[in-house]
């Protein structure tokens, strides 16, 4: 079954109509409008699929009628066939480009995800792996999507979604009225777990403290993570520990060794996009 689409017709639409604001220029100047054709997308390499279904739906919103697409989060390996359509030329060349330039991108970051999934996996660390909101801007939607699809959830969509207390926020309440703004923000928000940020060791076990159920640790070694597991663990603290910032592939599973409760990573954002072999030719 497929994956849900992240963007809507709208969305989609509008990323054609920035490709080709007044229409395909060398199509019609070629007279090749009306020529029956077909396409195909097929991975390059091994990758983990992604955007398939808006690639498919890109094909469709411009006249073409779409065969078959793998789902997101399907394993690819090379040669694998991801889409295929049929349609009239001008369909297939005004859809190909942007459809396999958000299959690439959006696979380039599935792909990722589930390497870190796979390599903790193969560790036997079972964490699971929370992509951040440092992807680009605009692309959310489907950043999201595409880790999923390989395997991860989301640390954080947005400001709306739960509550995160940076040292930004604390830099403006009085030390000594910390603890009465934690507690009535709770009260406001009951059903949200209350996650702090913290710098150090110090500043990590003072939060816990005062009631904050989950830690984010920025810039925290592996080492320092299991030193604040060990301190937790003496004074009788059950918090939550999510590392973040410099999580990559390399060294993942440091982390979940050193005690993390979850991964945080941006990595998969800045994973280099996988690459689609797209052959379009007369029907």
């Amino acid at each position: 079954m497929s994956a849900a689409r992240a963007l809507g017709d709208a969305q989609l639409q509008a990323l054609l109509d920035e490709d080709a604001p007044c229409g395909d220029l060398s199509t019609a100047a070629l007279g090749l409008a009306a020529e029956p054709g077909q396409a195909e997308f097929r991975a390059r390499g091994a990758m983990v699929a992604a955007a398939t279904e808006e690639a498919a739906r890109l094909f469709e919103l411009c006249g073409c009628r779409v065969h078959q697409h793998l789902p997101s989060g399907t394993q690819v390996q090379a040669g694998g066939l991801l889409l295929s359509a049929q349609g009239p030329a001008e369909g297939l060349l005004l859809a190909w480009k942007v459809a396999q330039n958000l299959v690439e991108f959006a696979a380039g970051i599935a792909s990722a995800t589930a390497a870190i999934v796979g390599t903790l996996r193969a560790a036997g660390c079972m964490q699971p792996v929370a992509a951040t909101r440092k992807n680009v801007p605009g692309t959310r939607a489907l950043s999201a999507k595409a880790v999923r699809a390989g395997g991860g959830t989301m640390h954080r969509l947005g400001l709306s979604d739960s509550l995160l207390v940076f040292p930004e926020h604390r830099g403006f309440i009085a030390p000594a009225d910390l603890p009465r703004r934690l507690a009535a923000l709770r009260q406001q928000q009951p059903e949200k777990k209350l996650v702090a940020e913290a710098g150090d060791l110090a500043q990590a076990l003072e939060l816990a403290r005062m009631g904050v159920e989950v830690l984010q640790l920025e810039r925290f070694l592996p080492q320092a993570v299991a030193e604040l597991r060990t301190r937790l663990s003496q004074q009788g603290l059950a918090v939550l520990l999510a590392p973040a910032g410099g999580i990559t592939l390399a060294n993942a599973v440091d982390y979940a060794r050193a005690g993390a409760d979850v991964i945080v990573t941006s990595a998969p954002y800045v994973a280099p996009p996988r690459d689609v072999r797209v052959s379009i030719s007369p029907a």
